[in-house]
């Protein structure tokens, strides 16, 4: 039957990527039916109908029905035909840009947990640290009794507004003046932002001293206070923000009071007559 253009429904299954019994299914329902069935009841299907079976699957795989598939191949015109692929090219590049997304958000978090894979969590370091890409948010508004959740639930609706495709879903981490670190006062932070590959900002390329500690949210004092020590027992001086971050948080970490807390200070060396 080769030669005549025929092939056997288990060589018609391999060539076509799908099993006997989708073929044996799909012909019990109508939808596909084999070119020649013989008298012994062999089923054989034509090349041709290769193109037929691969875009019965694509729409599957796009979430119609066979129903649906059913119906479209019974009325079938060049136009319908044309319309429906143009409907389905348009899901397709919509699921694109949402797995686009998916996939730099799980590629941000999995580099964040890499980084710190080998770090000595009680050693204070200073580094140059290359800039990233962030989104910041405007400077927090505490008047009129607000908080630092009132301050965070502005920069998720300004973000949003100013930015309507940006994908918000990437943890929120806070950002402190350097007026405020040095008065002490490391609880509500002056701007909130994310890391983001198409972020509009930047975290600074600077010198930062870097520090580590273990703990819930919010409990940085004493990182800070060890920080602060370290800078000017080594000869530097803040110049700039302190960023706070968390790189291993509720996301990987069971224990709520064991998250791990990164600190970076921008700072610069002081220096001697």
């Amino acid at each position: 039957m080769a030669e005549a253009g025929l092939f056997s429904i288990s060589d018609f299954a391999k060539f076509s990527r799908t099993t006997r019994d989708t073929l044996l299914h799909y012909d019990r329902i109508g939808l596909l039916s084999p070119a020649l069935r013989q008298e012994n009841n062999y089923r054989f299907y034509s090349y041709r109908q290769l193109a037929v079976v691969n875009v019965i699957r694509t729409l599957q795989e796009l979430g119609m029905t066979l129903e649906e598939i059913k119906s479209l191949k019974e009325r079938r015109t060049p136009t319908l035909t044309e319309a429906l692929f143009s409907q389905q090219i348009e899901t397709i590049d919509r699921r694109i840009e949402e797995l686009t997304g998916a996939r730099k958000l799980l590629l941000t978090l999995a580099n964040a947990i890499h980084a710190v894979s080998s770090i000595n969590e009680e050693e204070i370091t200073i580094q140059y640290l290359q800039a990233e890409a962030i989104e910041l948010g405007s400077i927090n508004d505490y008047s009129r009794g607000r908080n630092d959740y009132d301050a965070l639930l502005t920069f998720y609706q300004t973000a949003q507004e100013k930015r309507p495709g940006l994908n918000l879903n990437y943890p929120v981490w806070a950002l402190f003046s350097e007026d405020r670190i040095r008065r002490g006062d490391w609880v509500w932070p002056d701007r909130y932002y994310f890391y983001n590959p198409d972020g509009h900002d930047t975290r600074p390329a600077a010198l930062y001293a870097v520090g580590y500690t273990r703990g819930g949210y919010g409990q940085s004092d004493s990182l800070y206070r060890r920080m602060l020590e370290y800078i000017d027992r080594n000869g530097f001086e803040m110049c700039g923000d302190a960023y706070e971050e968390y790189p291993l948080n509720e996301v990987c970490i069971s224990k709520d009071d064991h998250y791990l807390m990164r600190i970076m200070i921008t700072v610069r060396e002081i220096k001697t007559v």
